[in-house]
């Protein structure tokens, strides 16, 4: 690699804010606020709103949208447009 060119390759710690689970990985994203790590050491610490622990496809918690709700509901405010012939 050319040496000066390429971003800081760090140990980050990422914690997922609706669930409180974090996990420490290796990313080149930098924060001001730092967490002690369970190996004792002081780690950045990046917070994301949505995370494998909390998003809907992984934990199998996915709503399924009522599309002929929708539907009804566009022809109740718009009308039908047209006629069946």
């Amino acid at each position: 690699m050319k040496p000066g060119i390429h971003p800081d390759y760090h140990p980050v710690v990422f914690k997922d804010l609706s669930t409180g689970d974090a996990f420490l990985t290796r990313s080149t994203a930098t924060s001001e606020q730092t967490i002690e790590w369970t190996d004792g050491n002081t780690y950045p610490v990046v917070n994301v709103e949505i995370s494998s622990w909390s998003h809907p496809f992984w934990t199998g918690n996915q709503r399924i949208m009522d599309s002929a709700g929708q539907v009804e509901k566009f022809h109740r405010r718009y009308g039908r447009r047209g006629g069946s012939k």
